[in-house]
């Protein structure tokens, strides 16, 4: 098994170390079986060795230790015996909570958060993604520099990437500073990424947005898209991993039918995502705003799929998407032994990427859903018109262009409302 990475203050690879960890979970109104699976696949995402897990039925969280006094005794039992050194809870937990049970465990503390915080840190490649991580990662310490206490302290490892410890602990000012820097570049990229929306919306092609739980199948998606489409050069980075890239990739697609629309792949989401993190990727996220349709791909393999669109679907109401127009993809039915049924109402259709099963159907049914109001034609508008000649260009998807004596030939995809407006100048 691969070790985890350790860092020293200066965020430096200074050794390899294995982490042995023990799960909790709460249960309270909600069964968190699914819950615990997903976290079961982060630790694992981190280079952890599971060891077990241990679920408490509780009323409310316990303020002080998260779980009951009694079962912490229990916990410190169980990860003796099983030669645990690393304890990760399955909610975020407080500065307070930190502290004590670090005190009466004596070992590393992990909450959801920074576990996924963790993971973000490691898979960050683009400058935008690293500085959006990093920010999550302060914005979720600075409140809890007390209560981290020694896993604070201890440099290197999981939920130690990124920034250096010590100048947490140390310099308060030091990381308010730092945050106002970050998020002063990342507002910088912002308005880069409005600068280029900009550009693209002049282009007046539509906007396929893909969404979806981490590892249904997003970027195979795309990559089969863009093979088809003959751009397999410009494929995107995938694997069989929980968030294997969390950059937003944009790339055109031009069918056969001289139909094109951009493609967007977004980051994928998990449950209890944290907030400080939608927050830090939310300039990111906001291109799933901008799209005409969302395709939701699921893994329809995954036996609780449907927590899974459950999962989408709250982060799709969080950033303020739910009101999109959105077709459920399916994905890997391939892997199914019986016809695969959905659960869901929603329309949706169902694929197998791997396998190219019913691509074309799903290439089909984009185009129905966001061409049936556009059509193609050719338009001769005189020189004395350049208002008009403005505003196909503006408004329009201009194939070609042809100056002819008597005016400009455009060979253009618009909405059908322009087109009936400016039908007299039509060719045919």
């Amino acid at each position: 098994m691969k070790q985890m990475l350790q860092f020293n203050d200066n965020n430096e690879v200074v050794a390899n170390e294995e982490y042995r960890a023990i799960l909790v979970g709460l249960q309270m109104k909600e069964d968190i079986t699914n819950s615990m699976e997903e976290l079961t696949g982060l630790a694992e995402a981190a280079n952890v060795v599971v060891l077990g897990q241990m679920i408490q039925n509780l009323e409310k969280k316990n303020s002080a230790t998260y779980i009951g006094k009694g079962k912490v005794i229990e916990l410190e039992e169980m990860c003796q015996a099983m030669g645990a050194d690393t304890v990760i809870f399955n909610d975020e937990l407080s500065g307070v909570q930190l502290r004590n049970l670090e005190d009466q465990l004596n070992m590393k503390m992990i909450d959801r958060t920074i576990l996924i915080l963790d993971i973000f840190a490691d898979r960050a490649i683009s400058r935008e993604g690293k500085l959006q991580v990093e920010l999550a990662q302060l914005q979720y310490r600075l409140p809890r520099l007390i209560g981290f206490g020694k896993s604070l302290s201890r440099q290197g490892g999981i939920g130690n990437r990124g920034p250096g410890e010590k100048k947490l602990e140390t310099d308060r000012r030091h990381l308010d500073k730092r945050m106002d820097e970050i998020k002063a570049e990342i507002i910088q990229m912002r308005r880069t990424r409005n600068t280029q929306r900009s550009k693209r919306d002049k282009s007046g092609l539509p906007i396929v947005a893909l969404v979806g739980y981490t590892n249904s199948g997003k970027s195979a998606l795309m990559n089969k898209l863009l093979e088809i489409t003959a751009k397999e050069e410009k494929t995107v980075f995938e694997k069989d991993m929980l968030f294997a890239t969390l950059d937003t990739s944009q790339r055109n697609i031009k069918l056969d039918t001289n139909h094109e629309f951009i493609l967007i792949d977004t980051v994928g989401f998990v449950s209890k995502l944290p907030h400080s993190l939608i927050k830090a990727f939310k300039a990111t996220l906001e291109e799933v705003l901008y799209a005409d349709l969302l395709l939701q791909v699921v893994d329809a393999f995954y036996e609780a799929h449907d927590f899974h669109i459950e999962v989408t679907n709250n982060v799709l109401e969080e950033i303020g998407a739910a009101g999109k127009e959105k077709m459920l993809i399916y994905n890997k039915t391939d892997l199914l032994e019986e016809e695969f049924v959905p659960t869901y109402t929603s329309e949706s259709i169902n694929i197998s990427v791997k396998e190219e099963i019913n691509i074309d159907k799903l290439i089909e049914v984009i185009k129905k859903k966001i061409f049936s109001d556009r059509v193609i034609g050719k338009l001769l508008i005189p020189y004395d018109r350049g208002d008009i000649s403005s505003y196909l260009c503006e408004k329009g998807r201009v194939i070609e262009m042809e100056y002819l004596e008597s005016g400009t030939l455009f060979h253009v995809e618009l909405e059908l409302a322009d087109y009936n407006r400016l039908k007299d100048y039509d060719t045919i």
